[in-house]
C-alpha cells in the first residue's frame, strides 16, 4: 500500500481516487472548496462531479493542500492546465523529500505552448522530485467511477517509474499499459480535445456520422503531423492515447468537449457555452496554444486553425466546415507515409 495525494477533486480525481482506494492505497483527495471536502468525507460523495456515485470509505479529503501532501510517495494532479501554475509553487513549499508526480490532466498551457510535464519540471525542482509520469488515455470518469473496463497509459523518461505507477494503479476493471514516448502520450491526449469540440460542433449542425467520421480520421492526421514536428513517434498516435481517445471523447456524450462542439454547432456563442457547461473545457484553452505551436513548427493543422477562428474570431460554425469540405484535393495516406519515412529514415521511394 502507498500513501497518495491526489490534487484536485473534479471528476477525473474523483474517479481516479476511487481506482486507488479499491487497490487499499491510502489516498489523500485535496478539494479546493471545504464544503466539497466535508461531503466526501462525510457523506462519502462528489454529487456535483460525479452524481450518485458512492464513495470508498479509504479517500480522505481535506482542504489543506499542506495536509494532503504531507508524508505522501506520489502526487496525482489532475487539476485544470490553467490552475497548474498556481498551484505547484504552493505544494512544493510542503515537501521535504523527492516525490513521484504522476499528472492526468489533458491540455497545453496557452501562453507558454508548454506541455504539462515541462510545467512541473519547471515549477518542481530536482531535488523534490523523482519522476514525472504522465496518466492518459480513453477515460470516462463517470465510467471509471462505475468500475467499468477502461484501458490507458502511463509514461516517463524512467521505464521504472512508468513501471511502478503501472502497478499501483492496475486492477481487473482499470487496464494500464506503458509506453515511452512521453511526447506522443502528452499531446495525443491534449490535442484530442481540439478534434471533439469539432465533432461536437459537426453534431450540432445536423451533418451525421459521415462527417464526423472524416473529422476524427483527419484530426488523427494533424495530430500526428505536430507530434511528428515535436519529436513524438507517429506510431504512438495509433493507440490508446491517439486513436483510442480520439474515439471516446469524440462519439460521446459524457465528453465535455464534445458538448462544448455540439452546444457551438447549435448558435450558442462561446461564453454562452462555457457558462452552461459549469466545467473547465480543456480544449478551448488547447486550440489556442496549439494553432500557436502549429505556426512556430509550420504544421498544417487545418480542423484546429477553423476552430480557432471559431472560437475566438466569430467565425460562423458551418462556414468553418465548409471551408474544410472545400479544402484543395490531396492524397489520405502521404501524412502517415511521410511521417513513418522521416521516422526510421527509409526512402519513400521504397516503401
Amino acid at each position: 500500500m502507498a500513501t497518495i495525494s491526489v490534487v484536485g477533486a473534479g471528476s477525473w480525481g474523483t474517479a481516479l481516487s476511487i481506482v486507488l482506494a479499491d487497490n487499499n492505497h491510502h489516498v489523500k483527495l485535496w478539494a479546493r472548496r471545504k464544503d466539497l471536502a466535508d461531503e466526501v468525507n462525510d457523506g462519502h460523495t462528489n454529487e456535483k462531479y460525479l452524481p450518485g456515485i458512492t464513495l470508498p470509505e479509504g479517500i480522505k479529503a481535506t482542504s489543506s493542500l499542506e495536509e494532503c501532501v504531507r508524508d505522501a510517495e506520489l502526487i496525482l494532479l489532475v487539476t485544470p492546465t490553467k490552475a497548474l501554475r498556481d498551484v505547484l509553487p504552493e505544494l512544493k513549499t510542503y515537501l521535504t523529500a523527492p516525490v513521484t508526480f504522476v499528472h492526468a490532466s489533458k491540455g497545453i498551457e496557452p501562453d507558454t505552448s508548454k506541455r504539462i510535464s515541462e510545467v512541473i519540471e519547471e515549477e518542481i525542482p530536482p531535488s523534490l522530485r523523482k519522476s514525472v509520469v504522465v496518466l492518459s488515455g480513453p477515460s470516462h470518469a463517470e465510467e471509471v467511477s462505475l468500475r467499468h473496463p477502461t484501458t490507458v497509459t502511463v509514461s516517463s523518461k524512467s521505464l521504472a517509474e512508468a513501471e511502478y505507477v503501472q502497478d499501483l494503479f492496475i486492477n481487473s476493471n482499470f487496464r494500464v499499459y506503458t509506453n515511452h514516448d512521453i511526447v506522443g502520450v502528452e499531446l495525443g491526449g491534449a490535442l484530442k480535445n481540439i478534434i471533439a469540440l469539432g465533432a461536437g460542433m459537426s453534431d450540432g449542425l445536423g451533418y451525421g456520422d459521415n462527417a464526423k467520421a472524416a473529422l476524427i480520421t483527419r484530426g488523427l492526421a494533424e495530430i500526428a503531423r505536430l507530434g511528428a514536428a515535436m519529436g513524438a513517434n507517429p506510431l504512438t498516435f495509433m493507440g490508446l492515447t491517439g486513436i483510442g481517445d480520439l474515439v471516446v471523447t469524440c462519439t460521446s456524450v459524457h465528453s465535455r468537449n464534445w458538448r462544448a462542439g455540439n452546444l457551438l454547432g447549435k448558435g450558442n456563442n462561446l461564453d454562452e457555452v462555457l457558462e452552461n457547461m459549469g466545467m473547465v473545457v480543456e480544449g478551448v484553452r488547447t486550440t489556442k496554444a496549439a494553432y500557436h505551436l502549429a505556426k512556430e513548427q509550420d504544421v498544417d493543422m487545418p480542423i484546429t486553425s477553423v476552430l480557432f477562428d471559431v472560437l475566438f474570431n466569430d467565425k460562423n460554425p458551418k462556414d468553418a466546415v465548409d471551408q474544410l469540405m472545400g479544402r484543395l484535393r490531396t492524397h489520405e495516406t502521404e501524412d502517415l507515409t511521410s511521417l513513418l519515412a522521416d521516422r526510421f529514415e527509409l526512402n519513400p521511394k521504397e516503401q
